[in-house]
């Protein structure tokens, strides 16, 4: 027990202490100021103060990607937890490790629709792990301890807890415990004995690597097993860092611009080794690359958490395992002898690297180019952050991830992202190079956290596509109502003139030989850069452009018409 009474905020601030927090977002409320008060005396734990919650949600959700530690986020009642909720979602959607504080009304004013009141545990059932409320300034600790082990322990995710008011003001003794261990599940001998069997009577194998988790050390041991047996790997979405995309076992990414090729080959093969991945729908290719449940060939699945076997895909061996403990045991076992997949293995790894090849553009800003440039000039510690968005298809598609560079974006399609992302990652990593992709329409969302990033004394380089709209919307639009363009156009500001009221760095590229230059002035800046790219907006993929797209459906609709 303490020797002293301490607040309920004093209690909370000893707790994440005991748990090893180091750094922590947060916009401050008038709602937990007891807690705020007393990280003035924890000078180890970094409070980044942000300039929205939204914001501060997705830095901690990037902090929880990049270092596997449940990222640390404070907001206020009502509109702050509102504001957080898009990130908080995306930290559920990605198996992302969080730890969400809310201040709360103070107790004798629940239920009366009191200031900014908002009942959390309904409002962030869906979108959390677990959520709770503490009521009793003793049990901080207790609920404390036992939301970083929920965040962590099985499929990772955000824990929220509401903190009302006056339970912060209230001083009691309490055993402060930590620092957490999270719990995982091993994969049995017989299970592993099982796999190596499906596998060396499979033709055509793939291994799909996936989902959060994933250390470092993890990677190599997945790499090592793949490598050993010849295995091609691909990767879901938003999911590249996993593999060395220059091992020749890497044969691509199954994202929003997934290659039709690496598609073909996915069905083409007769067993699947899901690790880590959910395969959800966008990296099942909405939910067509597999039968529902009988995916029409044997799948061995693993996951961290038992509720994602057999979800919806019916497995032929089911494994639940930490990514960690899988890869270990993988790494471990005898490989195939002589596979037979070989061959097919260098065919669709060449597959992978004709598609890294770019087609030729007539136009000023060949994007192809700017990426392949990018490509060979990062180091491989680079950390790469991506909003949203069409544009996320030329980072996805023609740079190469590799440990301990790491690639950090939504899958939950949340834009906003890459900004806020860019800036934690420079805060964990101050002495890497950190890209951030954004969209014009994302950047405008979240891109005031450069603000963020000046208080912060830290320099993420932002590359804004600016296409003066929202272009994957606009993508939709010409594939299914041609021609009738509504609600997707954009005003943008001067960014080249934004980017200098915030006191960083701005470029503004219109053609390619602009951008290396612009690059690497950025590069030896101290500060925040925010460099335009000026796209063509008839460049709406990677693929093709607008105007085939509307081509293509106006043709359809034609055809079916006269059907």
């Amino acid at each position: 027990m303490t020797a002293n009474l301490l607040s309920g905020g004093q209690l909370v601030v000893s707790a994440l202490r005991a748990h090893g927090v180091d750094m922590a977002f947060s916009v401050a409320g008038e709602s937990y100021l007891e807690v705020l008060d007393a990280l003035f005396d924890a000078p180890e734990v970094r409070l980044v103060t942000c300039r929205q919650e939204g914001g501060a949600a997705f830095m901690a959700e990037a902090y929880g990607k990049l270092t596997g530690r449940p990222g640390v986020l404070l907001v206020t009642r009502g509109p702050g937890a509102c504001n957080a909720s898009i990130g908080i979602h995306t930290a559920f959607q990605d198996s992302t490790p969080m730890i969400v504080l809310v201040g709360q009304v103070a107790r004798h004013q629940v239920d009366r629709e009191a200031f900014q009141e908002v009942d959390f545990r309904k409002m962030f059932a869906p979108l959390a792990k677990w959520v709770a409320q503490i009521d009793m300034a003793e049990r901080v600790p207790e609920l404390i301890n036992q939301a970083f082990q929920v965040a962590t322990s099985g499929r990772p995710g955000p824990v929220v807890l509401a903190l009302p008011e006056d339970m912060l003001r209230d001083r009691r003794a309490a055993a402060v415990v930590g620092p957490y261990r999270p719990v995982h599940a091993h994969p049995g001998a017989a299970d592993l004995a099982e796999m190596r069997r499906l596998l060396a009577a499979a033709q055509h194998p793939i291994v799909l690597v996936g989902g959060s988790g994933w250390t470092d050390r993890a990677c190599e041991d997945i790499a090592r097993f793949a490598e050993a047996n010849d295995l091609p790997v691909c990767c879901s979405f938003r999911r590249q860092d996993i593999v060395d995309n220059r091992s020749q076992c890497f044969v691509g990414d199954l994202g929003t611009g997934a290659s039709q090729a690496l598609v073909a080959r996915f069905k083409e093969a007769d067993l699947v080794l899901a690790v880590g991945a959910r395969i959800g729908e966008i990296t099942s290719q909405s939910y067509s690359l597999l039968g529902i449940p009988d995916p029409g060939k044997v799948l061995v699945h693993v996951h961290a958490g038992a509720e994602e076997l057999g979800r919806v895909f019916y497995p032929a061996l089911a494994i639940q395992s930490g990514m960690s403990e899988f890869a270990a045991a993988a790494a471990a076992l005898a490989p195939v002898q002589a596979p037979r997949w070989s061959g097919w293995r260098r065919t669709v790894r060449s597959e992978y690297e004709a598609g890294l090849v770019p087609a030729g553009f007539a136009g000023a800003l060949d994007l192809g180019r700017v990426m392949t440039w990018l490509r060979e000039r990062l180091p491989d510690d680079a950390i790469i952050t991506s909003d949203a968005g069409n544009f996320s298809g030329w980072p996805n598609r023609f740079l190469q991830y590799r440990r301990p560079g790491r690639q950090l974006g939504p899958t939950s399609g949340a834009m906003g992202y890459g900004v806020p992302a860019a800036v934690a990652a420079k805060l964990v990593h101050p002495d890497r190079i950190v890209v951030g992709f954004c969209g014009d329409g994302g950047f405008m969302m979240t891109g005031h956290e450069i603000a963020t990033s000046m208080l912060e004394g830290v320099g993420p380089i932002i590359l804004v596509f600016n296409n003066a709209m929202y272009g994957t919307i606009r993508m939709h639009q010409e594939r299914r109502f041609p021609g009738r363009v509504v609600g997707t156009a954009l005003k943008n500001p001067d960014f080249l003139g934004l980017a200098r009221a915030y006191g960083a760095f701005g470029a503004s590229v219109a053609r390619t030989e602009e951008f290396a230059p612009a690059f690497e002035e950025a590069v030896g800046r101290e500060g925040p850069a925010i460099i335009e790219l000026k796209m063509d907006p008839e460049v709406i993929t990677t693929r093709t452009t607008l105007s085939e797209i509307r081509r293509q459906s106006e043709a359809r609709q034609a055809q079916g018409a006269e059907a």
